[in-house]
């Protein structure tokens, strides 16, 4: 899987938290409703964002196990996990956190999520979760997880899932051919396999759907403004570096479009986030 630093994962978290789609993660707390504890396992786990976002609708008692395949983002996880909580206890390599009344016990799984997806799922989860993950993965990839979660019958919560739409202001005259190369960059293999990019959506919701599963999903957009003028430009070199590796476009023009970008007024990127409940 391509690599991530912490401080972009920590540069888009609040971002990535007023983007998730409210309605699903209502939706997703009823699941476990009247339920005294669940276990979760968090597939690329990052430093832990997705788990700091969703805790707070699952029941009073939690059993985490985060995933990565980054022994450096699991370290920065434990890291912010026990700086985030009320209290925090290590137990050997896991944590204990307390947190808004709820005890959550968090377990770090360095693996290799590409080759073996299957065993990241060990044991009995409830509830399998990821976020900002799926546009990475492989046709191939998606249909194998979306097995191995039925196999478990658990249910399965997504967030943040890319779906091909930037829209950047001002407008840019290269901003279209500059989006068409990204897009190409993003469809190559980045350790699945040729990667889903947009599509990702569209196949986790066949791919549960054939299963028997109840598939719903929402929009999830980012919507950045001057106020988050640091992940803008950041963005921007993200999806330049991008385009530069794709080699379609003149470097003139790429810097000439990054320069823009670095001053952008806003810019709205498009996510889906997706939750699919087993029938069992």
């Amino acid at each position: 899987m391509s690599g991530f630093s912490p401080d972009w994962l920590a540069a888009r978290e609040p971002a990535d938290g007023r983007a998730r789609h409210a309605g699903l993660l209502a939706d997703l707390g009823a699941v476990f409703a009247g339920r005294e504890s669940v276990t979760v396992v968090d597939l690329g786990c990052g430093t832990g964002s997705n788990l700091r976002a969703v805790a707070s609708h699952l029941p009073r008692r939690q059993r985490w196990r985060l995933v990565d395949h980054d022994a450096a983002l699991l370290a920065a996880a434990r890291g912010r996990l026990a700086a985030w909580a009320d209290r925090a206890e290590r137990e050997g390599n896991d944590l204990r956190l307390i947190v808004g009344g709820r005890d959550l016990q968090v377990s770090f799984t360095e693996t290799d999520l590409a080759a073996a997806p299957e065993a990241a799922l060990d044991g009995s989860p409830d509830l399998v979760t990821a976020a900002a993950l799926f546009d990475l993965a492989s046709h191939p990839w998606i249909g194998r997880l979306a097995r191995s979660v039925a196999d478990k019958r658990a249910a399965f919560y997504t967030a943040l899932t890319y779906t091909g739409d930037d829209t950047w202001k001002p407008p840019h005259p290269d901003d279209d051919a500059i989006l068409d190369a990204f897009l190409e960059h993003q469809r190559r293999d980045k350790g699945f396999g040729p990667a889903a990019g947009p599509a990702a959506t569209n196949l986790l919701a066949e791919a549960f759907g054939a299963l028997g599963y109840r598939v719903t999903t929402g929009a999830s957009p980012w919507r950045l403004d001057t106020a988050e003028q640091v992940l803008l430009r950041e963005l921007a070199a993200g999806v330049a570096q991008a385009v530069r590796e794709t080699g379609r476009m003149p470097e003139d023009r790429v810097s000439a479009w990054l320069a823009a970008r670095s001053k952008a007024a806003s810019c709205m990127v498009g996510h889906t986030d997706l939750l699919a409940t087993s029938p069992a």
